[in-house]
């Protein structure tokens, strides 16, 4: 026969519902905290994308004025594929929809880069533009001025 007493192994485990209550409400809060805070992030992310994007058009389009007088509105001549920039490109990973629009007297172009797909829930910078002097700006989706804010 054992000699061990039964009740020694009638010991209490595990989380009682207080402190199983207290567990959720901590995560909880801490995913009220992050996950705004990481969408925002990707957000940002895809801003930075879209300026890089129309930044670089604005420099290719400067070789091609380098070579032919003239900017080019065709998106193969400055390394896209499509016959025109119609109602807009999707450039990186498509948060952003790209159009270009030539002038020939005296030569100008505006690259506006417009938010699309999930990027429109982005109300601070729905579009950025960049011209031939290099002006920058951009519009929140009120269509109010935020390049103070989009182009830092």
């Amino acid at each position: 026969m054992s000699t061990r007493n039964t009740a020694s192994f009638m010991h209490h485990s595990g989380f009682s519902l207080i402190e199983l209550m207290v567990a959720v409400v901590v995560v909880a809060i801490l995913a009220s905290i992050a996950i705004p805070t990481y969408t925002a992030q990707i957000l940002k992310s895809h801003r930075t994308e879209a300026r890089s994007a129309i930044l670089d058009l604005a420099g290719r389009e400067e070789r091609v004025l380098s070579v032919s007088n003239s900017y080019s509105q065709v998106p193969t001549d400055v390394g896209y594929t499509g016959t025109s920039w119609g109602t807009g490109l999707a450039v990186g990973s498509g948060y952003y929809t790209v159009v270009i629009t030539v002038g020939n007297s005296p030569p100008s172009f505006t690259i506006t880069a417009t938010a699309a797909g999930g990027q429109t829930a982005d109300s601070s910078c729905a579009s950025f533009t960049v011209n031939q002097l290099g002006q920058q700006s951009s519009l929140n989706s009120g269509a109010t001025d935020s390049t103070s804010t989009c182009w830092k």
